[in-house]
C-alpha cells in the first residue's frame, strides 16, 4: 500500500475553512478514485500548517489519481490562503491501531532520514522493539509508518486520543524516539503536534 501527503504551509484564521474544503469536496472525489483507500487531515492552529495524506491500495493507482487531484490540491491550498503545496509519495511500512480516533485525536508526526535503500530493518525495529511500548502508552491510538526508501525519508505518526494525552507522552516518546532513530541508523529531523480534523483512512493493519 501507498500514501500521498499534501502539506499546504497556510493561513491560521483559514484552518477551518480549509477542513471544510477538504472534508465536503476533496474527500469524496477522490474516494472515488480506483484505488482509493481513505484520507486523513492533520491541522497546526497556531502555525497553518496542514497535511493531506490519501492512501491507496498500489503505487500504479497512486500515480493514476496524481493528475484527477492537481486541481483540488491547488483550490485547497488557496482556500487555506496558502504557499504552493508540497507533495511527497510513500510505502506505507506499518499501520497499527489499538482503538479508534475519536473527536479531539491527536497526531505526532516524527520525521527521520539515513542512507538511501531498502527499509525493512527500520520497519522491523519499529515492529518488534518499539511497537509493545508504545501501546503502553496512555492514550495511545495508533502508529502509522511511511518510507521513501528512494531517498531514505521516513515519516512516523502516532496518534492519540486527545491533546493532554499526547502531552503526557511527550518524555516517553522523546526516548523512543532515540532509541528508534539508534537502532535504525536514522537521524530524527523534526517533531511536530498536530489535530487530526479527519480521520477516514481505511487502511488495514499492517504489521
Amino acid at each position: 500500500m501507498y500514501a500521498r501527503t499534501t502539506t499546504v504551509h497556510g493561513s491560521p484564521a483559514k484552518i477551518d475553512e480549509g477542513i471544510r474544503y477538504v472534508r465536503d469536496q476533496v474527500m469524496p472525489t477522490v474516494e472515488q478514485m480506483d484505488g482509493c483507500i481513505g484520507l486523513s487531515m492533520l491541522t497546526d492552529r497556531d502555525s497553518g500548517r496542514c497535511i493531506v495524506t490519501t492512501a491507496w491500495e498500489s503505487e500504479q493507482a497512486m500515480r493514476d489519481s496524481a493528475e484527477g487531484v492537481r486541481d483540488s490540491r491547488a483550490r485547497a491550498a488557496e482556500v487555506l490562503d496558502g504557499d504552493q503545496p508540497e507533495v511527497a509519495e510513500w510505502e506505507m511500512a506499518l499501520v497499527h491501531r489499538v482503538r479508534p480516533a475519536d473527536a479531539g485525536a491527536c497526531t505526532r508526526v516524527i520525521w527521520g532520514r539515513r542512507d538511501a535503500g531498502p527499509m525493512d530493518d527500520a520497519r522491523d525495529v519499529m515492529r518488534t522493539r518499539i511497537l509493545p511500548q508504545v501501546e503502553q502508552v496512555p492514550g495511545f491510538c495508533s502508529v502509522s509508518m511511511l518510507t521513501d526508501p528512494a531517498s531514505g525519508r521516513v515519516a512516523t505518526a502516532v496518534t492519540y486520543e486527545s491533546r493532554a494525552a499526547m502531552d503526557a507522552a511527550n518524555e516517553r516518546g522523546q526516548a523512543l524516539r532515540a532509541e528508534f532513530s539508534q537502532a535504525a541508523g536514522m537521524e530524527i529531523t523534526e517533531v511536530a503536534g498536530f489535530d487530526l480534523s479527519i480521520a477516514h483512512l481505511r487502511v488495514p493493519e499492517l504489521v
